[in-house]
């Protein structure tokens, strides 16, 4: 599948170029779908033991912070916007988390999960844009949320 230069699925390499994220704020291992029409991305996150945030959370019983959830789910967003842009480097400027609503956790998320986030726009208004997201595990619905975000300037 190709969208204008862009071949999918995109690795890493092409993500970094499209957000500012790097390791270990970078929760997204790979785009595999995105619909202009729709204005919807499909990515994942290959979830392992070896996260940093594993080490407290829990020692004993590792579950992904419910908050990276949603931050996946806002960089699915952020990656949705720069895609329906062809692919633009996201130099210059950046999107900022401004609310979270409606969101709601169904399961946990543990080493070994494949977190599947699919995220669609809702509404874009002047530099702001309000996302759907969607995380599911297995395809079953783990999180939800209605994400807004802010672009500016950097």
């Amino acid at each position: 599948m190709t969208a204008g230069k862009l071949t999918f699925p995109i690795g890493v390499e092409g993500i970094r170029t499209m957000l500012p994220h790097r390791y270990p704020f970078l929760l997204i291992d790979r785009v595999v779908e995105f619909d202009a029409e729709a204005k919807r991305v499909l990515a994942y996150k290959n979830v392992t033991s070896n996260e940093a945030y594993f080490q407290g959370h829990f020692p004993d019983r590792p579950v992904m912070p419910g908050v990276l959830v949603i931050e996946a789910m806002a960089q699915g967003g952020g990656l949705l916007t720069q895609l329906a842009r062809g692919g633009a480097s996201h130099v210059g400027r950046l999107s900022y988390l401004v609310k979270v609503d409606n969101a709601r956790f169904a399961n946990m998320v543990v080493p070994g999960d494949r977190l599947d986030i699919e995220v669609t726009v809702k509404r874009e208004i002047r530099n702001m844009t309000l996302y759907c997201g969607v995380a599911s595990v297995d395809g079953k619905q783990v999180a939800s949320a209605d994400i807004l975000c802010a672009e500016v300037d950097a």
